[in-house]
């Protein structure tokens, strides 16, 4: 890499789109991060002004290469598409953080529960006592699958290894795990996953790139710095020869998976992360498993959906999302229920059980599933408060599920009024906040044919104007949570 910056300094780069990828296909993953920091370097970069004009342009253009393909080099099977097309149609999953950390609950602060060793600044030595008060007898895999079903949900994504390192299944690779170090001496994801075949719900895994206990996590990322203890030496690739092993038995033990959910990659987004080797493993291993990453930075080649952390696609409320990329890829956004992802015992803050039915509506919107998460206790129960919220949300989709399922984002993009999905020749014009009785909506390019509201099926009366299309929506029939209308075209 750094002789190509060489090259740049001292000739004209021609740009040509075959020698710009192809070239660099080996090394697409490394790649793409250098340019994503290039823009925030380039003042240590000595090249006269001309020159810098055409790095700029090489940067810009090989981003929109990739970015647009976003998987060059790989091309997924028959079975991975098909599972594409599944996880669009699913539209809604049960995301869930659990490990050792819930039994210290947040320690008392609000915030997000599982960064405890972190945030505290808790050494290895002393977090490694964790494991021994972990014993969740409550754990009821078939309670949980129920309640997930009832909920409307059609997948869950479970944490195999969060941050501290601690697995939380039945690890050869390590002894640092939920059978090797608790008393409870069992393998949740074993249970959860034959209760998950048994109910027909995919199961797909968490994996933390990131780990704040293996000492061969180094040089040391953004987190998990000098309080752990570790020492200041360690072979970085020896750990990812660790976290290959380590997902090939999550890809060879528990049958066929949804996919790997990675995060942590942001810890160290210059690091060598050997991408190419992991993506390939998994789908050698496992064709049909989706992986997606949330390193919040466009998609990398053999990623096969994108995510968003706590934010819809292209926006950042919440500071995450580096990129205003949407990719052609199906996509994710996560979200809590409080402010945490792990198991809190003082946030109460909950958001509404309305305020979540909007987000999941937008989402759809934007053409996005909804994974919507749960921090269970260290008992193995879920929140109470948690699995309420679930069931006013799957009721309301036992009744409003149509203008989701198996849908698409509609041909207007969400605004603060709301959102529109598009199934077959039905479109669906979800109506979440409005205080006038007529909505304007842009033109659309099929010829109207019906409109009615869902609710009643009566007829919706509208009439044409110079920017599209009025919608008159009288009060009565407006929906505290979401007035929606089917335009068949």
């Amino acid at each position: 890499m750094l002789a190509y910056i060489e090259k740049i300094k001292n000739e004209e780069p021609e740009i040509d789109k075959n020698v710009s990828i192809l070239n660099f296909q080996n090394d697409m993953c490394q790649f793409q991060i250098f340019i994503l920091n290039l823009s925030a370097q380039h003042s240590t970069v000595n090249l006269n002004q001309s020159k810098m004009k055409n790095l700029n342009y090489l940067v810009m253009f090989l981003l929109l290469s990739i970015n647009t393909s976003a998987q060059n080099g790989y091309t997924p099977t028959d079975e991975n598409l098909k599972n594409r097309e599944w996880f669009q149609d699913a539209k809604f999953g049960l995301f869930v953080h659990w490990g050792v950390y819930s039994v210290m609950a947040g320690g008392g602060d609000q915030g997000i529960a599982e960064w405890i060793m972190n945030q505290k600044q808790i050494p290895i030595e002393q977090y490694e006592k964790l494991p021994s008060f972990f014993y969740p007898t409550k754990f009821d895999p078939a309670e949980w699958v129920s309640m997930v079903k009832k909920a409307g949900m059609q997948y869950i994504t479970i944490t195999s290894k969060h941050h501290d390192g601690f697995a939380m299944y039945n690890s050869k690779v390590s002894n640092y795990n939920i059978v090797a170090q608790t008393p409870y001496g069992k393998d949740v994801l074993k249970q959860l996953k034959a209760e998950c075949d048994k109910q027909g719900i995919k199961l797909f895994f968490y994996y933390s790139q990131l780990d704040w206990h293996h000492p061969d996590y180094f040089p040391r990322g953004r987190t998990g710095k000098d309080y752990t203890g570790r020492p200041q030496s360690g072979d970085w690739n020896q750990y990812i020869d660790y976290m290959n092993a380590q997902l090939t038995e999550l890809l060879t033990n528990y049958g066929e998976i949804g996919g790997i959910w990675f995060d942590g990659m942001w810890d160290k987004p210059d690091a060598d992360w050997r991408l190419e080797e992991t993506y390939n493993l998994i789908h050698d291993l496992q064709p049909g498993a989706m992986i997606g990453s949330n390193h919040h930075i466009a998609p990398f080649p053999g990623e096969d959906f994108q995510m968003f952390e706590r934010d819809l696609p292209g926006e950042n409320t919440m500071g995450f999302n580096k990129t205003e990329t949407i990719s052609e890829l199906p996509l994710e956004m996560c979200e809590t229920m409080n402010g945490s992802w792990g198991f809190n015992l003082i946030d109460n803050n909950y958001k509404t059980s309305k305020q979540l039915i909007q987000t999941m509506v937008k989402a759809a919107g934007h053409g996005a599933n909804f994974l919507l998460n749960t921090g269970p206790m260290p008992n193995g129960k879920i929140q109470p408060e948690n699995v309420d919220t679930l069931m006013v949300m799957g009721n309301w989709l036992k009744q409003y599920g149509e203008a989701l399922y198996g849908t698409r984002k509609g041909p207007i993009r969400p605004s603060e009024w709301g959102a529109t999905t598009k199934k077959g020749n039905t479109i669906y014009v979800h109506i979440l906040e409005l205080a006038e009785e007529m909505l304007e909506i842009p033109a659309l390019e099929q010829k109207i044919k019906s409109i009615t509201f869902f609710d009643d099926g009566s007829k919706v009366k509208y009439k044409k104007s110079e920017e599209g299309v009025v919608l008159q929506i009288p009060s009565d029939k407006k929906n505290k949570i979401d007035t929606i209308l089917k335009i068949e075209i």
